[in-house]
């Protein structure tokens, strides 16, 4: 695969990944849209085995959504301002502490974005937590399963394959 083609197919993930944290886009379909297009460029035994183990972890992650609370954006106070410090803390977190790190980036994004807004550790622990409890769990399975395929996608392709 070319490089222009191959930036495309990284910003279609990106895109993605950022999707999952905005209502209403479809971030887990353009991840795994973007992987099948490099499959089917790649056409290599590796290519597609990333794309089928994509695929199963990507639906058993909408089984896992299902089954947890539905989403109560507006309920608990969670703004767009709080998804950002949210998804920059899993991907930093992602980078910092390869695949585990999401976790607790996501969760330190929530807290510093609270603690900015109220300014003491009380206040913004517990709207962290409340928000956790709300929303954090569903945004931070599917987010996790997001990063965990455009990381090994990006070994993929930084391996040759």
């Amino acid at each position: 695969m070319d490089l222009p083609q191959l930036l495309l197919v990284g910003l279609v993930l990106l895109l993605g990944v950022v999707g999952v944290l905005v209502p209403g886009v479809p971030g887990t379909l353009l991840v795994w849209a973007g992987l099948m297009w490099w499959a089917l460029h790649e056409r290599s035994a590796a290519a597609w085995a990333l794309l089928v183990a994509a695929t199963a972890l990507l639906l058993v992650v909408q089984v896992v959504k299902w089954q947890l609370p539905p989403r109560r954006l507006r309920g608990v106070g969670v703004t767009r301002r709080m998804a950002v410090f949210a998804g920059a803390g899993a991907v930093l977190g992602f980078v910092l502490v390869p695949v585990l790190g999401a976790v607790p980036g996501f969760l330190g994004g929530i807290y510093l974005c609270e603690r900015l807004r109220l300014g003491t550790h009380g206040e913004a622990w517990a709207s962290a937590r409340a928000v956790m409890r709300a929303v954090g769990t569903s945004v931070l399975v599917e987010l996790f399963a997001c990063l965990l395929v455009v990381g090994a996608w990006l070994g993929s392709v930084a391996a040759g394959v």
